[in-house]
């Protein structure tokens, strides 16, 4: 472990068990303006000697990388799957390197920092590395796995924000935010809202060419249920196998405590 870039390495002592990770990890990069904070969950049997699947949840947009584990119980998943669970910080980059701004390259901090490091560190089964993530999260994940297939198993969203569209996403920003806040950070990433379309999901299907499939769901009451539904049409459309979930519920952390554990199960019936 490169010990000059990882400013800290605590054990999180605090009572509530929703927030007690093993390893909390401060990171710096070139990649990111600032440090980058990781929280890491493992078995409680874990043994550096035996190798381990891994799982990274990626939050959602205006939340940190603590969205997870107060959301649901990480310890109680990893234990129950013997899973080693990584949970970074996203800040509001959508997990995009921005062309134009050199302190927001989260895809590579992503590659490029985070998944040396975890390797480094844990003795990880390489054939069962799995992604996950919730609005802006799922967008990631689903992005992440289909650019870099070779080192995913499969992946898994939840109510993801797949299409970078202005209206879609000015509608998204006024619902949860009263504000054009969404708006401006991707313009500021990205540029001029015409730019965007190239990032959306929709276009990183036509690179998928393996027959891995992946998983995603949402709520029948969120406001990314059209857009999730586009995706899944259109994935079945190019006979890509993708696994559909929908249940009654809404943009909210009810419906993703639900949600994620249908994840865990898939990425077990994937288990190689």
């Amino acid at each position: 472990m490169n010990t000059k870039n990882i400013l800290l390495i605590i054990s999180i002592v605090t009572g509530l068990s929703l927030f007690k990770a093993q390893e909390k990890w401060i990171l710096e990069s070139e990649f990111l303006s600032k440090a980058d904070t990781v929280l890491v969950f493992k078995p409680d049997t874990y043994d550096q000697r035996t190798q381990y699947p891994l799982v990274y949840l990626l939050h959602g947009y205006s939340e940190n990388y603590r969205q997870w584990s107060r959301t649901t119980d990480l310890q109680q998943l990893a234990d129950q799957y013997k899973a080693i669970i990584v949970c970074p910080d996203g800040f509001v980059t959508w997990y995009l390197n921005s062309p134009y701004d050199k302190g927001s390259r989260a895809e590579d901090f992503f590659f490029k920092k985070l998944v040396p490091e975890v390797h480094a560190r844990f003795n990880i089964d390489r054939k069962n590395i799995f992604i996950s993530g919730l609005s802006m999260g799922g967008y990631g994940a689903i992005r992440y796995f289909l650019l870099h297939q070779d080192y995913f198993n499969t992946a898994g969203s939840t109510s993801g924000a797949f299409s970078l569209d202005l209206k879609t996403l000015t509608n998204a920003s006024f619902t949860f935010f009263k504000t054009k806040r969404i708006i401006r950070d991707l313009s500021h990433a990205l540029g001029v809202p015409t730019e965007w379309s190239q990032y959306s999901i929709s276009n990183l299907l036509k690179t998928y060419n393996t027959g891995k499939p992946f998983l995603i769901d949402c709520g029948t009451e969120d406001i990314l249920y059209p857009a999730t539904i586009e995706i899944k049409d259109q994935a079945e459309r190019l006979k890509i196998p993708v696994t559909f979930i929908s249940q009654p519920g809404d943009h909210n952390t009810e419906y993703w405590k639900k949600s994620v554990q249908y994840h865990f199960i898939f990425f077990k019936e994937h288990f190689k």
